[in-house]
């Protein structure tokens, strides 16, 4: 999961997006993102996205319920 789109694709992303202007949580958020949209089975991946998960509980629940909403 090397690559991910650099603009959010959920509007819960979007509104986080707003507020935070460090490059690494920004990157995080949409990493967060991604990897809710097509889970890889790659390890790395995997811990990446629960620690922000953990991190961010009411973004990632939001975005899973928007995702959720859109199929």
């Amino acid at each position: 999961m090397e690559e991910f789109p650099r603009q959010p694709v959920t509007r819960a992303v979007s509104l986080a997006l707003r507020d935070e202007h460090d490059p690494r949580a920004r990157s995080d958020l949409l990493f967060l993102e991604a990897w809710e949209i097509q889970r890889p089975e790659n390890l790395g991946a995997a811990l990446r996205a629960n620690q922000i998960r953990r991190a961010n509980p009411a973004l990632a629940a939001a975005i899973e319920l928007e995702l959720k909403a859109a199929t």
